[in-house]
This record gives C-alpha cells, sequence and structure tokens, in this order.
C-alpha cells in the first residue's frame, strides 16, 4: 500500500466505531479468552501502559509500521515482539503522551513528528497486570531508527498489506508464562511470531484499516 493512498484512509479511520473486544478475541487464546471473560479488571487495580502503532513511508514509498522484539530480562514479556510502548510515568501529561515518550525513547522516533489519530480499546494483560491504551499514529518522513540497546533487540519494519493478508494469521502451540503446551492464534510477520496481547491489539487495527481499504 503506498504511503498517499494510506494517508488518505486516516480521516476515515478517525472517525470510525472501534471494534474492541470482537476484534480482540479472534486473536486470543482460549484460555486467556475466558479469563478475561470472567475477570473485572478495574478490581485488579491495574498499572497502565501506553503503546503506539506508527505508520511511516518506507524509502520506497510504502506505508509499514514497526514492532519491536524486546530483549530477555527477568519478566513475562521477555523475548516477546511487541509495539513500542511502556508504562505511564509522573512526567506524562496522559496515556498519548506516554505512548509517545515511550516509542521516541525506545526507537528515536521524534514525538513532535508524530500525529496520533487514533486511540484504540484498552487490552488487559493478567500475567503483569497491565491495562494498555494502544493508540494509531502516523509521521510523513521515513524515520532513522535508534533502537534503546537495553530494552530492544530488534526493529521489525513491517508492510502494512503484509498484516492485512489472511494467511499471516495462524495456530501455534506455546509454552507461556501462565500455561503449558497449548494453542495460540497469532500472526507470522517478517518471520517472527507475534501473539499474546500485541496479536489482540493488532487485530483490531487490522480490521480497522481492512474495513476502510
Amino acid at each position: 500500500m503506498k504511503f498517499e493512498d494510506f494517508n488518505q484512509l486516516v480521516p476515515k479511520i478517525t472517525n470510525l466505531k472501534l471494534p474492541g473486544e470482537v476484534s480482540h478475541y479472534k486473536m486470543a487464546p482460549l484460555l486467556r479468552k475466558k479469563e478475561l471473560e470472567a475477570l473485572k479488571f478495574d478490581e485488579q487495580n491495574p498499572r497502565r501502559a501506553a503503546v503506539l502503532s506508527l505508520f511511516y513511508p518506507d524509502y520506497n514509498g510504502v506505508t509499514n509500521f514497526i514492532l519491536i522484539l524486546r530483549k530477555e530480562y527477568k519478566g513475562v514479556h521477555s523475548n516477546q515482539v511487541g509495539f513500542p510502548g511502556g508504562k505511564v510515568e509522573l512526567i506524562d501529561e496522559n496515556l498519548q503522551a506516554t505512548a509517545l515518550r515511550e516509542t521516541e525513547e525506545e526507537v528515536g522516533v521524534d514525538a513532535k513528528k508524530v500525529k496520533v489519530f487514533k486511540e484504540l480499546s484498552d487490552v488487559y494483560i493478567p500475567p503483569s497486570n497491565f491495562l494498555v491504551t494502544p493508540f494509531m499514529g502516523i509521521t510523513y518522513e521515513t524515520p532513522k531508527f535508534v533502537l534503546e540497546e537495553q530494552e530492544v533487540e530488534e526493529i521489525l519494519e513491517i508492510p502494512v498489506v503484509d498484516l492485512l493478508k489472511d494467511e499471516t494469521v495462524f495456530n501455534k502451540n506455546l509454552t507461556t508464562s501462565y500455561a503449558r503446551n497449548i494453542d495460540v492464534p497469532a500472526f507470522k510477520l517478517n518471520e517472527y511470531t507475534v501473539w499474546g496481547a500485541t496479536a489482540m491489539m493488532l487485530s483490531e487495527v487490522k480490521e480497522i484499516i481492512k474495513s476502510v481499504y
């Protein structure tokens, strides 16, 4: 998808009603889906976080977005693929500011050059007790990414058209932080398996774009 074509979709996306949990559950493991349906997450006093789905033109004028591969660490999201983003800090004016600040810190994209055009549905992550708000944003320049070496192992630049393909969705047997040998729905993007909360967020992004494309 050419960047100028994607840019023309932005006003339409801005005015769309969110698909929300309907899209999330398409990519939620069965155990997670049952847990989320039974859980009143507001009673868990979750920590707040925000992430950014950032769209931009590559050097050929094709629309990409980025994901990051996180470093290995002692935590439930070690070495997983996700959006740039992180937990709310006291300096953040709001959740959007969190997403922009964390994106600048993790991949080096100047927050002032990003236009946020859509706030997406919250996703609750039981293993880490985070309530995450995703945002969609766009930058009109081809970024010169600089990864934050202590947290980010790799930056994944993914063409939007790859996300929209039905064949990128598959099932994979995984051992996770909360279950062993379970089948989970996932995306295969740039040869990486993207599952869990990130896949749930991506599912909403995919559905939104497909509805106007």
